[in-house]
């Protein structure tokens, strides 16, 4: 209670040593184009579309680019606005500095007072803009206040211009300026105020933690009169328990402009990371005869370095557990500026194991860092910069390069703010790119700093740059980092890492923009937009569904590719957590981005909601800051052979000393095959800790069965499992009175004798799609030109394969089978012909399949257009799956009840 109400007394006294505020939040009038235009009101902070305000955008639900570039907004106006109100300054205010703050404008403003017009503009989308209006001030009389903000398109460098889509205004990509993400919106979005500070007082306030000399350097500048001298204390005090630090700095009679201070920092001061937040405050008191000003500047304790290739904070190693954040905000259109809604987006990101965020091509408002500062989450921002010519635009360039210096001055003290590049997928000039990130450096080296996140360009991609700190890529010169350059193209293997491609690099290392898989839309969401935009490209896909009689198994579909995505990126995951000097990942992305031609590669819907079936508990198994991980050589296995496994962690949560770590293998249903415990071991932090290994005989699984084989660490919430699939090594090759046949004629003779017919022709003799394993990447309709499936949609409990388990969507076990199959044009059949199912994308929704059954004439078949006939010694899952069906084809079960003509089937072959 004691340091509650010192806590309380302290903020009083600040509140009235500070800035004093006035509020103009609440309604302004607005005229669009010109001060004499028509007026309306509206309400800021906010923006136009909020209010209804511009030109009606008309965008009908169709499955074409335009509709499907991205979410549709109601109204559109880019240009001018003038918003104005009256306001009244105390005469309380008389010989003080009168600012007028703007937060989070896009992208220009300029201000008049009483209709004289400011000689100053602000420019920026992602700091404050400031306006000295001191001497505009008649203090106790109404005065006007107009600002004009110019949303127009004021410096086109920035920008990468994707030219695939017909509508000019999306064509711009960096998500500081675009339509495909946020909008690009008019308005003001934060705080409106009028701030009054004394003629002397402190501005740009630096903060400098240095936590292994355990000393706090501080830096400031002083505005002040000419001539007058000053006295300036400093000192650190903790919000949470009042109590102050035991030293302060002081200065007597000062009258310079530049102060540089430093403090010891006390042997009881806590350092902030992820586990331990915690903040202080370093306070300036300013005094200069009558007047007196306090400020206040939050601070963690934390250096970030680089050592041997390591990312290290405050002397121990790190790994990036990473997510994107593109300002994606589909009710608004814009970002939200109150640290609430921050804090609740950040919670959900940790709650899915994740430590970090990056910020694509654009830099959020102060309440992010300050919820992030609060939750431990370690930030990459980046300026609002896509561009294939960096630095080629002097106009955009010099903006570019005063924005980087706003966003430090800005943001420069939050502890989150680790990281910072200068942009997304740059090409360009690369030696203006690292004398800029130098620059920066120098001038600020509480973080660290790269060209930019990953580039394409030759000659550059695939190793870092001089001037980087860090390095964000897809590949090196010795191979990719990520899985979407891997998976479709070798084998399922669970012991790779990335090692190799590492080996030629200093610098720590984090991939760029894993994932990408696409799920399917789910359209119930189409319900929540209540707000400024409209799915219309998810209402198209729903009425194109509801147009072929697929729409029922829509959300079978969201559900199956959501459970495939989920699948993919835990593998994606545990290869970097598996590698030895790798630093982190970043992921595009946790939740979906309905931009770029609708890309939902989202496991969590746009406004952060899971998607059916999807746990933060089970995606934590394998993303968190201990992940139990395993390494063997592949999925499928028979049952004259051993499960050899190696057990390992990734540790980037703290030291453990007696951890004892047990593993089981189990059938499906909970059947315990093995199961046993390892030494107590010592656990330092790192990853690549080997803790053993594990030497299981499969012969007593005598049916083939999926088995669970599951790693725990005893004692603590950390657990993780794989599946395999074990079948028989002998299976008896019987075809019974079933007909199996690569041969359309002799499938027609079999079925007009009235006989059971497994027909699986040849692949090239069929028409359809090449078969694949991973999902359609990133979009259908940003990247058309890719055969585009979604995975299986499998009737698991049918009998045809009760002797083939399986999951209902993709797995590793169908690997192989998806790789060497064509997928068929099932227009027309429904649903209780088809076995598999294999999901389209949604720009197509065709009713494609490759295991059918059907009743021809007076005989039945089965068509399977997979290959399950060639190189079965080596492919045991082909095998098993022939083997299942030609046992339920000889068995009373197979009737099937879809009866179609030989000519209907005749259209699959060539």
């Amino acid at each position: 209670m004691k340091n509650l109400f010192l806590s309380c007394l302290l903020c009083l006294s600040i509140s009235q040593a500070c800035a004093q505020r006035l509020s103009l939040a609440g309604h302004w009038t607005v005229s669009l184009g010109n001060q004499t235009a028509a007026r309306s009101t509206v309400s800021l902070p906010g923006s136009l579309d909020d209010a209804g305000l511009g030109d009606e955008v008309v965008v009908k639900p169709e499955l074409n680019i335009r509709a499907m570039a991205h979410l549709a907004r109601k109204k559109s106006f880019i240009g001018k606005a003038y918003y104005s109100r009256q306001f009244k300054v105390s005469p309380g205010w008389k010989g003080k500095q009168v600012d007028l703050v703007l937060e989070r404008v896009m992208w220009r403003s300029s201000v008049y007072i009483d209709g004289v017009l400011l000689p100053v503009k602000g420019e920026s989308l992602s700091t404050l803009h400031r306006f000295d209006i001191t001497d505009y001030i008649r203090h106790g009389q109404t005065q006007v206040v107009t600002i004009c903000v110019d949303n127009t398109n004021a410096f086109p460098g920035i920008n990468i211009e994707a030219e695939q889509y017909p509508d000019e205004r999306s064509r711009e990509m960096a998500h500081g300026y675009t339509n495909h993400t946020q909008i690009k919106w008019n308005g003001i979005l934060g705080n409106i105020s009028l701030e009054a500070t004394p003629v002397v007082h402190p501005e740009d306030v630096r903060v400098f933690p240095d936590p292994v000399n355990r000393s706090l350097a501080f830096e400031l500048q002083v505005k002040r009169p000419e001539g007058r001298s000053f006295r300036m204390q400093a000192r650190v005090w903790d919000p949470r328990s009042g109590v102050y630090w035991p030293i302060s700095y002081t200065l007597e009679n000062f009258r310079g402009d530049t102060i540089r201070g430093r403090l010891a920092i006390p042997s009881d001061a806590e350092f902030w990371d992820e586990f331990n937040p915690k903040l202080y405050s370093l306070e300036i008191s300013l005094k200069s005869g009558t007047i007196q000003h306090v400020s206040q500047t939050p601070f963690g304790i934390r250096q970030l370095a680089r050592k041997d290739g390591e990312l290290q904070l405050n002397g121990v190693r790190i790994f990036l557990r990473g997510n994107l954040e593109c300002s994606i905000f589909p009710l608004t259109g814009y970002p939200p500026t109150d640290k609430g809604s921050w804090m609740q987006l950040l919670r959900q990101a940790k709650s899915f194991g994740l430590n970090h965020v990056r910020f694509h091509s654009w830099c959020p408002p102060n309440a992010a860092f300050e919820a992030a500062d609060e939750l431990g989450c370690y930030l990459q921002v980046e300026l609002p910069h896509w561009n294939l010519k960096a630095g080629s635009d002097s106009l955009s360039w010099q903006f570019l390069s005063a924005e980087a210096t706003r966003i430090l001055k800005s943001y420069g003290n939050h502890p989150s703010f680790m990281f910072f590049s200068l942009g997304n997928e740059l090409e360009g000039d690369f030696s203006k790119l690292g004398r800029l990130t130098e620059t920066l450096r120098k001038a600020d080296d509480r973080r660290l700093y790269a060209t930019t996140t990953f580039t394409f360009q030759k000659g550059i991609t695939g190793n870092p740059q001089p001037a980087d700190d860090f390095y964000v890529t897809q590949w090196t010169n010795d191979g990719w980092i990520r899985g979407q350059g891997i998976f479709n193209d070798k084998s399922p293997d669970f012991s790779t890492d990335y090692t190799s491609a590492l080996k030629n690099i200093k610098l720590p290392v984090i991939s760029h923009e894993i994932g990408q898989y696409c799920v399917f839309p789910d359209l119930d969401e189409i319900e929540a937009y209540t707000g400024n935009l409209v799915p219309r490209n998810l209402e198209a896909v729903r009425d194109d569904m509801a147009r072929k009689g697929l729409l029922p198994l829509a959300r079978e579909y969201v559900k199956a590719s959501a459970h495939f995505a989920s699948l993919l990126y835990k593998e994606e995951i545990e290869r970097a957590l598996k590698t030895k000097d790798f630093d982190g990942f970043q992921l595009l992305q946790l939740q979906d981005f309905p931009g770029q031609g609708t890309a939902l590669v989202g496991l969590l819907n746009a406004f952060w909601k899971p998607k059916p079936g999807i746990r933060d508990s089970i995606f934590r198994r394998s993303c968190a800051e201990l992940v139990m991980l395993s390494r063997f050589p592949k999925a499928i296995y028979l049952n004259d052979e051993v499960f050899k496994a190696g057990i390992e962690v990734a540790n980037f949560y703290r030291p453990l000393t007696g951890a004892q770590v047990s593993w089981t293998l189990r059938t499906e249903d909970g059947k315990h095959i093995q199961s046993g415990q390892f030494a107590a071991a010592t656990l330092p932090v790192g990853n690549a800790l080997n803790v053993g290994s594990v030497n299981c005989n499969l012969s007593a699984v005598h049916e083939a069965s999926k088995l669970i084989f599951t790693v725990s660490l005893d004692g603590l919430p950390y657990e993780n499992s794989w599946d395999i699939w074990v079948y028989p090594a002998r299976v008896p090759e019987y075809t019974g009175d079933v007909l199996f046949t690569r041969s359309w004629s002799a499938a027609m003779l079999g079925l007009n004798a009235g006989k059971k017919v497994l027909f699986n022709p040849e692949l090239d003799s069929l028409k359809g799609i090449t078969g694949k394993f991973v999902p359609v990447f990133w979009s259908p309709v940003h990247f058309p030109d890719q055969p585009g499936t979604m995975g299986l949609l499998i009737k698991d409990r049918h009998p045809s394969l009760s002797l083939f388990p399986t999951d209902r969507q993709s797995n590793w076990q169908w690997w192989d089978l998806t790789i060497k199959s064509k997928t068929l044009d099932a227009a027309g059949i429904p649903d209780e012909a088809i076995v598999v199912r294999v999901m389209d994308n949604f720009m197509r929704n065709g009713n494609l399949s490759n295991l059918m059954e059907f009743k021809v004439g007076h005989g039945s078949l089965i068509l399977c257009s997979i290959d399950i006939d060639r190189d079965l010694e080596k492919r045991p899952q082909a095998r098993q799956l022939r083997h299942s069906l030609l046992k339920y084809m000889n068995s009373p079960l197979f009737n099937p009840t879809y009866t179609t003509e030989a000519e209907r089937l005749q259209q699959f072959m060539r």
